[in-house]
């Protein structure tokens, strides 16, 4: 299957592209997974100057890069989330935020991911991870009362907001693969299935596995990719280790900021947390997955430049093949 093992660069966007390409291709990682923020990759250039995605493209050839998927978290946050504040200020950049209207955010956000697969298009990519935003994560506490009404008016404003913008991923062949997580639409396994039925399971819309996100909600990663398996449009390899069980620390983290031991949980180097990796890997030969196998490197207790050809170590060391035949069949009789 010989699956190709990228680093993502979202985390990486306070370098230049050049660097972060150099990096990577001296640890031997295949490709990258470019972010669309920073100076790595900007959909709005690509469609409007005809020289821009030449650009890209020479240096990821130049250090013998490959790239499968890019991805805009940023800006597809802000499509359906509400409230819009600070927070998104800090992360869509003067373009999106503008005068800072809200729905003229979630609009001009909504340009961006359209651009977004039009820029995956001209890179020969199939494929656009990110977030899609909520109305009503706000609601997730429950408290006050949160009506069903209210609930399935959010699904709603998903899929008003999404549709046009997955037909014109299905105008550019491309799909959109949403990363189930906190805040989003889809960020547990129920969530994920009403989320698939709000936009009709039309096949542009797709699924980012990453577990990290499911051990510290003690989800089971592996029942989700083979529940899902026709759904697993690209992997990202994060991890995540909890610190529960003293009885102070919760799953919510107290806002308390990453590394924190006060916190339950952390984002730590890939094969240094607990998610089951091998059990992982086996399941993605199960259900035949393919593609991309990305590293998203986020420990905010451990250098950058050790953990991410650590973590390439860890894959590539335990991403192994399915077998072209099964064990037993060589007790089969050659008569």
């Amino acid at each position: 299957m010989a699956r190709p093992i990228t680093l993502f660069t979202g985390q990486w966007a306070d370098l230049p592209f050049e660097q972060v390409a150099e990096l990577a291709a001296g640890w031997g990682y295949d490709g990258l997974e470019i972010a669309c923020w920073g100076d790595h990759l900007d959909p709005w250039a690509a469609v409007e100057d005809p020289d821009y995605i030449a650009t890209r493209k020479e240096i990821l050839d130049r250090h013998g890069l490959q790239v499968f998927a890019i991805s805009n978290h940023l800006k597809g946050q802000a499509v359906c989330d509400d409230p819009i504040d600070q927070r998104h200020q800090d992360i869509v950049g003067s373009r999106v935020w503008g005068d800072g209207n809200p729905e003229g955010v979630r609009q001009r956000a909504a340009e961006e991911m359209k651009n977004t697969a039009r820029a995956a298009r001209m890179l020969g990519v199939d494929t656009v991870v990110g977030f899609t935003g909520s109305s009503i994560w706000k609601y997730v506490a429950m408290f006050p009362p949160a009506t069903q009404a209210m609930v399935d008016a959010g699904y709603q404003d998903f899929a008003d907001r999404w549709n046009p913008i997955l037909d014109v991923f299905d105008e550019e062949g491309v799909r959109f693969a949403h990363e189930v997580h906190p805040s989003e639409i889809a960020y547990d396994y129920w969530t994920t299935q009403r989320a698939l039925e709000a936009v009709d399971h039309r096949p542009a819309f797709g699924l980012n596995w990453d577990p990290s996100h499911f051990v510290w909600q003690e989800l089971d990663p592996l029942g989700f990719l083979w529940d899902f398996r026709e759904r697993i449009y690209h992997v990202d390899c994060k991890d995540a280790k909890k610190q529960v069980g003293n009885g102070r620390n919760g799953i919510l983290g107290s806002h308390l900021p990453w590394a924190d031991p006060r916190r339950g949980w952390d984002f730590v180097s890939t094969g240094r947390g607990d998610v089951p990796w091998e059990a992982c890997f086996r399941m993605l030969n199960t259900i035949g997955y393919d593609g991309p196998v990305s590293v998203e490197w986020e420990d905010a207790g451990m250098d950058r430049l050790l953990g991410a050809p650590e973590a390439l170590e860890y894959v590539r060391r335990n991403l192994f093949d399915a077998p072209d035949a099964a064990f037993d069949a060589a007790f089969s009789s050659g008569d």
